[in-house]
């Protein structure tokens, strides 16, 4: 299949391998599927035989006008995401940084839609990029939810093996299922090591779901683990952070129109979920590990 050039990245601790294939025609060779997998970023993305990461950012022509790139995220499993926070802006930062022109700002195509990305510039670099990441969706359809669900999963029992957990479900172009608990620190993250499998793998989310386990420590702090479909326990998500910030902002324990500083393994992200919920804004920062490439089988 020849050599593939790729940049790694990572957002917080999570990690990607970004592959621009925007020059391309035809399949981008990461894109190949067997079976239903993506199977080179089943390969690559392996922390022992391969380059290691969470997931493969494949960069594709634009497909909406004013965009510079589509981005396609590949999970370490082989499965593929409608979208990813901390990727993209992994990619803001690459697209800015390799097109050249220090832009304010770039949009990215998604399969969450055309996103706007702020980015703010120390010398040559971008250090921090702010994305619009669009509207939450709260229907079950959209999450989605299945066909028993009939309107929004707010602060609702989600039935487990053992008992139920309150649960709100956020779709932020991927699905989230976020759950509010009294634990913090080390037995927080043991609660999203246990429950996290049975969470993504529930029956009420037929395309399966993120799992996010938060402690609110007040109004504009929490602290977030997220077991991560497709990858596991990550550093950090993205996504998940804007759906808990929602989450939170829909049960009343945070507000609208009010940064929150949302507190995962790997860092802190800064998300302010806009009046009438018809936006939310991620801020964050994004950085370049290496340069590489690979011989394809």
């Amino acid at each position: 299949m020849g050599t593939l050039a790729f940049a790694k990245y990572q957002g917080l601790g999570n990690d990607f391998l970004v592959v621009d294939n925007r020059s391309i025609q035809g399949t981008p060779p990461c894109e190949k599927l067997v079976d239903g997998v993506f199977v080179v970023a089943l390969a690559l993305c392996d922390r022992r035989y391969g380059v290691g990461g969470d997931g493969i950012l494949s960069l594709g022509k634009p497909t909406s006008v004013g965009a510079v790139a589509t981005m396609r995220v590949l999970n370490a499993d082989g499965s593929e995401a409608e979208m990813c926070g901390n990727g993209l802006r992994c990619v803001a930062k690459h697209l800015a940084e390799q097109d050249g022109g220090k832009p304010a700002s770039i949009v990215v195509d998604t399969l969450a839609g055309a996103l706007d990305c702020q980015l703010e510039w120390q010398d040559e670099s971008v250090v921090a990029v702010t994305v619009n990441m669009g509207r939450p969706r709260l229907r079950a359809s959209e999450i989605p939810m299945s066909a028993s669900v009939t309107e929004d999963f707010v602060e609702q029992p989600l039935p487990l093996a053992v008992g139920s957990r309150t649960t709100t479900a956020v779709s932020m172009g991927n699905p989230h299922a976020i759950a509010f608990v009294e634990e913090s620190g080390a037995a927080l993250a043991a609660l999203a090591e246990e429950f996290g499998p049975e969470v993504e793998t529930h029956s009420a989310f037929p395309s399966r779901t993120n799992a996010e386990f938060a402690h609110l420590v007040d109004a504009t702090h929490i602290e977030l683990w997220v077991w991560e479909r497709g990858c596991g326990i990550t550093q950090a998500c993205g996504t998940g952070a804007c759906a808990t910030a929602v989450a939170a902002c829909l049960s009343g324990r945070a507000n609208v129109e009010t940064p929150i500083e949302v507190k995962l393994p790997g860092g802190s992200l800064t998300i302010t979920v806009g009046n009438d919920y018809e936006a939310v804004f991620m801020r964050g920062p994004a950085e370049h590990v290496f340069d590489g490439s690979i011989e394809l089988a």
